[in-house]
């Protein structure tokens, strides 16, 4: 397993292995990696010839006020867990090496970025998407990995990979859970033991809203608002958003008629974790 850090040695690597005919998996991460992680990195290893993994914590995706500076770091970790499971290449780079000075820039998806987390994270989009877009200049993957916890992520980077015709193809893998239901998260780490008692009614939220549209309700704001109620009866947990939406177009719906995605995000104590189910073509994911 190689590890590189400057962008023109990775380049070099890239070549040969595009010359050579290889096909590449890729999985960018901001490490801390969990089983969430590394699931993405085994569907690339097994579908592609080469794996290659990105850990780097982008600044240009954090507010002033959010954790960049205390997001989970342990490269060594990381780079032993990636190593067990046979990835070919890390791409581990500093923050100069990707934003030189006098970088200048971005990438925007329009609308789609500025619904659900885009409202109270403005600008995220925009750094996710210019650091991925950058990734992908590098990497040249023919596969990029991401998992469906991050719904509105993938949404975005699907329908920016359209826009600017990006030879790559974007596979979502299924959201990996704790036993509780909890979804695999960097950030559950920030939770004290109370606080991560109290996170599963983000899970217990969702199965509620399965079991009522399961039981034929369409009409979104009278799921929308028993999934309210659910949480709000928790003491820890401070509501950001609740939302049913088109999986397309991220507009709130009024009726579930067709396939539809929804999504929560709650506060615990200082930690904003995030959750879904998507309903497509009659079936419930989550």
């Amino acid at each position: 397993m190689e590890v590189i850090s400057k962008v023109a040695e990775l380049q070099e690597r890239i070549k040969r292995w595009k010359q050579a005919g290889l096909t590449i998996g890729f999985v960018p991460t901001m490490g801390y990696l969990h089983e969430g992680h590394l699931s993405l990195v085994r569907e690339a290893k097994k579908r592609n010839d080469r794996a290659a993994v990105s850990i780097f914590v982008n600044p240009k995706q954090f507010g002033p006020a959010e954790d960049y500076n205390v997001y989970p770091r342990d490269f060594n970790r990381d780079a032993a867990l990636l190593e067990k499971e046979g990835v070919d290449l890390i791409f581990y780079p500093a923050v100069e090496e990707m934003y030189p000075a006098g970088y200048k820039t971005y990438v925007e998806v329009e609308d789609l970025e500025n619904r659900l987390c885009g409202r109270s994270r403005p600008g995220h989009f925009r750094g996710v998407c210019t650091v991925v877009l950058k990734l992908f200049n590098l990497i040249q993957p023919d596969e990029a990995y991401f998992g469906w916890k991050d719904a509105q992520q993938v949404i975005i980077l699907k329908k920016m990979v359209e826009d600017l015709n990006l030879p790559v193809k974007i596979r979502p893998m299924p959201l990996i859970r704790e036993k509780d239901g909890l979804a695999l998260s960097s950030r559950n780490i920030y939770l004290n033991p109370q606080e991560r008692q109290a996170s599963v009614v983000l899970y217990r939220s969702l199965e509620l809203a399965e079991e009522i549209i399961k039981n034929g309700e369409r009409q979104a704001a009278r799921i929308r608002q028993q999934m309210v109620n659910l949480i709000s009866a928790e003491p820890l947990a401070r509501i950001d958003y609740v939302e049913i939406v088109d999986p397309q177009t991220l507009e709130p719906l009024v009726t579930i008629d067709g396939d539809a995605l929804v999504a929560v995000a709650v506060y615990f104590g200082r930690t904003r974790l995030i959750d879904n189910l998507r309903f497509i073509s009659g079936v419930i994911e989550k």
